[in-house]
């Protein structure tokens, strides 16, 4: 039978609002005072936790709030006073979580709460990296792979990406497999790049580099790949991770980093991580379960590093998806609301790899969807001898869009008056001739800087 704990120095006997003021403010908004009640081996995912229970020492449930804000704050002076049995060590407390959830009363009435997570000091020192207090914790026989809340401290401190704290754990026998609620090991959980000390330690103490998550199929691979951790990616790679492995959705650890939505300021992180992978022999055509390859994805998210380094390796430029889009399709689908991103380069990059054209009737189309990116305009104008531009052209352009590029605008609107170039309807004629070849042609050709980025549509903010 269990009783709550009083370590003696309670707040037992004040008032309510006294109480409160003996403890840290931010902990007394999500700590609630719980009663007694038993927590049994279901929580357990471990031997260890086993051995815990042998040891018929019940974990007790914390109601001083002292108690939890010497924990939370990592004060090694009051854990050291307060935890000194061995009962006491496996407290377990009650935390309210940031997420929302929907609940049932006995009435049968469902109602927002905030979810109730169970922890016990040693994840709560282990999480916010209180190394000293975690140790004492330990020596005085913290049951290290504990898991009420159904994650161990080991999870906890990789999620925090607390390299001390992981590495006193494993050293104090954690299990480097252990398996969360969530079907998640703690491989799994380190998604920053301040994790990377964390992952070589687990791989040190056997972690496995290719194990998968029970839902999602995610290996570590694909998290470090998804989050654009390059020093991961590599150190998993040096692990022996597996490049082809597949998840739920169909993707390989480059579908994964292709697919995954990042700011212009994340560009470079992640081509990094792409060109890790493609480097050591990741498979540049491999589908997903829509059939996006990694070149649609990378279109998608409007990254013209991946997609050129997908394509300088031969990704097939024209094939398509279960939706019968090209990559071509993808990239204009996006560009109006990736402007910082340069979509331009995506556009200008899968042309000149062969990228079959837009049908020239749904360029009208395409600048009511990106006028406010006149180089993709451009781009693609640029890509035909000639085109029939209306008067339904002008009104496809809002008058302010004309006003802030003036001088693009006035010149598109002109072709319905006169006809190309003579040197633009040469640049046409020449990249016929070497369709497909285009590239491979030029590289060999030693050909003035200018003239090299004329045939390859470089942006000239004006069409002649």
């Amino acid at each position: 039978m269990q009783g709550s704990w009083n370590p003696g120095a309670t707040c037992k006997g004040e008032t309510l609002e006294q109480e409160t003021l003996c403890c840290n403010s931010s902990f007394t908004a999500w700590l609630r005072l719980l009663s007694v009640r038993s927590h049994h081996s279901e929580h357990s995912l471990s031997p260890h936790s086993w051995e815990y229970q042998q040891s018929r020492l019940e974990p007790l449930e914390c109601r001083d709030l002292l108690v939890q804000n010497a924990l939370f704050t990592g004060d090694l002076a009051m854990v050291q006073k307060y935890f000194t049995k061995s009962a006491a060590i496996n407290l377990i407390i009650e935390t309210r979580g940031d997420v929302l959830r929907w609940t049932s009363s006995k009435r049968g009435l469902w109602s927002l709460s905030y979810q109730q997570e169970l922890t016990t000091p040693l994840h709560i020192t282990a999480s916010r990296g209180y190394t000293d207090c975690l140790r004492l914790l330990l020596l005085r026989g913290a049951a290290v792979d504990f898991a009420p809340g159904g994650k161990t401290a080991l999870h906890e401190a990789c999620a925090a990406a607390s390299t001390d704290c992981v590495r006193l754990l494993l050293s104090s026998g954690a299990d480097p497999e252990a398996v969360s609620e969530d079907g998640y090991r703690p491989l799994h959980l380190c998604k920053s790049s301040d994790s990377i000390e964390c992952v070589r330690q687990l791989l040190q103490h056997g972690a496995s580099v290719n194990s998968q998550t029970e839902e999602e199929n995610d290996t570590a691979l694909h998290v470090a790949s998804r989050h654009g951790l390059a020093e991961h990616v590599q150190l998993l790679l040096h692990h022996g991770a597996e490049l082809e492995v597949k998840n739920k959705e169909g993707q390989t650890p480059l579908n994964a980093a292709c697919a995954q939505h990042h700011q212009p300021q994340d560009m470079d992180r992640y081509y990094r991580v792409c060109q890790l992978l493609v480097e050591s022999g990741a498979s540049i055509n491999t589908a997903d379960r829509d059939r996006q390859h990694p070149l649609h994805l990378a279109c998608k998210n409007a990254n013209a590093q991946i997609a050129e380094l997908l394509l300088a390796r031969g990704a097939n430029v024209n094939v398509m998806n279960y939706g019968g889009n090209t990559a071509l399709h993808n990239i204009l689908q996006v560009a109006a609301y990736k402007l910082e991103h340069r979509p331009e380069l995506v556009v200008r990059a899968l042309l000149n790899h062969g990228a079959v054209r837009i049908w020239p009737g749904s360029l009208l189309k395409v600048l009511r969807y990106c006028h406010t990116c006149p180089r993709v305009i451009e781009v693609l104008v640029n890509s035909y001898t000639h085109v029939r531009v209306s008067e339904d052209w002008v009104e496809a352009v809002p008058v302010e869009v004309v006003q802030k590029y003036p001088c693009f605008y006035q010149s598109l609107f002109s072709l319905g008056h006169r006809p190309r170039s003579l040197q633009h309807l040469a640049r046409c004629t020449l990249r016929i001739l070497l369709e497909g070849r285009l590239l491979l042609v030029l590289s060999q050709l030693h050909l003035p800087s200018a003239l090299h980025q004329f045939l390859l549509l470089g942006f000239e903010d004006v069409l002649y």
